[in-house]
């Protein structure tokens, strides 16, 4: 059972982790234009990156697909910095993402960041419990942690647009905006 804790644990602090900062900015992106009335359609986004991030600790667990670290360092923030380019582009709208390429896309960056972990997943999940339980756990801790971060981002919204009276529209081109200014020199420095 404490395994089961351990991992848990571990899956959520690999979200909150400010050192790998990706992972929060990819979820406040994800996350960002969003309403409070939406959390169903936000939930199954972030229940896909789950799933996309698992699988990808699966096939690399079972060295069934090996892929360049180069590569992954640089499409993490290039697939951050696509989801911030993506609000940007469609911050007119009155924001419903319930679009089947939008989930599969958030599956396929899922896959891309969950490939950027893969080699600490092996050295933190235990080899004598079976790989499935491991990584159920894990993926527990994970998904508990991006709900946690998806309702901070619907409360911070929900400030900001209804208490501070902002407009959604410059709400999600600031912030994107903020986020891309973040990724610019980091997708600069891992240039393959």
């Amino acid at each position: 059972m404490s395994d089961f804790w351990l991992l848990v644990e571990l899956g959520f602090s690999h979200v909150w982790d400010w050192r790998g900062y990706d992972h929060l900015l990819f979820l406040a992106a994800l996350c960002l234009p969003f309403s409070a009335r939406q959390w169903k359609s936000l939930l199954w986004l972030i229940t896909c990156f789950t799933i996309g991030h698992s699988l990808s600790l699966v096939l690399a667990s079972l060295e069934v697909v090996k892929v360049s670290s180069t590569w992954i360092e640089f499409l993490i923030p290039m697939s951050i910095a696509a989801t911030a380019v993506y609000n940007m582009i469609y911050a007119q709208r009155v924001w419903v993402r319930s679009n089947r390429l939008v989930l599969w896309v958030t599956l396929f960056f899922g896959l891309v960041h969950g490939f950027g972990f893969a080699g600490y997943f092996e050295l933190i999940r235990d080899v004598e419990q079976p790989l499935w339980s491991s990584l159920l756990f894990f993926a527990l801790g994970i998904e508990g942690a991006q709900i946690v971060l998806g309702a901070l981002m619907l409360l911070l919204s929900f400030v900001v647009l209804s208490v501070l009276g902002r407009n959604r529209r410059d709400w999600v081109l600031v912030v994107s905006s903020v986020i891309i200014g973040i990724l610019l020199p980091i997708i600069i420095e891992r240039w393959p």
